[in-house]
């Protein structure tokens, strides 16, 4: 056991360290907790889940780690937090629009409603398109089984449906699989938003629009991509 070093004669004891207390950290500014959720949020959509540091995070809000761990306790729990309060606020209205549209026998009206529906959600929501793609389609993704039940699945489900019940209708080309058929409308409406920097440089495009590719994809999906053959012709 080391022996203690003597204390200067005159020197007075060293005054008690306060106790910890508990409670919420100093510092606190208003709004923090929603700022949080959001700089959460971009980091996962820039470079994953995984990959995201929680003092990060923090920094980037403008607050300290201690803040952070006071109003969400682990990176578990603000996960949670981001998907209840952000991502799936952010989907579900899509999601119910389609369902409704989806509701009758109109597939026309049920294909512009999930095209004009995506489109707005990623319009207000720029994350959508590289959070889908890093946490959802990669494998591995920390929102796949979260997100396909939540969303994914149910309105796959009810198009490709809804798909066949028109074809059967003689509504639709009958050598296209229904289920193949939803793909190509997620494809259709997913890609070009997610990729629109990359398509806009390569196809010199830069003044389309949300509304020209809408308007696009639809004539595309109602029509098909062969011209009308001409009167007489």
């Amino acid at each position: 056991m080391m022996p203690r070093t003597p204390r200067p004669a005159g020197s007075k004891p060293a005054a008690p360290r306060a106790p910890r207390t508990r409670g919420r950290p100093t510092g606190e500014a208003p709004g923090l907790r929603p700022r949080l959720l959001d700089a959460a949020l971009a980091r996962y959509a820039s470079q994953g889940i995984a990959a995201t540091r929680l003092r990060d995070i923090a920094r980037d809000a403008g607050a300290t780690p201690a803040l952070l761990h006071y109003y969400f306790g682990d990176g578990k729990h603000l996960l949670e937090a981001v998907i209840e309060e952000r991502i799936l606020p952010a989907i579900m209205p899509m999601r119910d629009a389609v369902a409704a549209a989806a509701a009758g026998d109109d597939i026309t009206a049920a294909v512009a409603a999930f095209v004009n529906g995506m489109s707005d959600t990623i319009e207000k929501h720029p994350w959508v398109p590289a959070l889908w793609v890093r946490e959802v389609l990669s494998e591995g993704g920390a929102l796949t089984s979260v997100l396909i039940d939540e969303s994914g699945r149910p309105i796959v489900s009810l198009m490709a449906s809804r798909f066949a019940a028109a074809q059967a209708r003689g509504e639709v080309n009958a050598a296209l699989d229904p289920r193949l058929l939803e793909l190509s409308l997620v494809s259709l409406t997913f890609f070009p938003p997610a990729a629109a920097p990359l398509w806009r440089q390569l196809l010199d495009a830069r003044g389309l629009g949300k509304e020209d590719v809408c308007r696009h994809t639809l004539e595309l999906l109602q029509h098909g991509f062969r011209a009308e053959p001409r009167n007489g012709g």
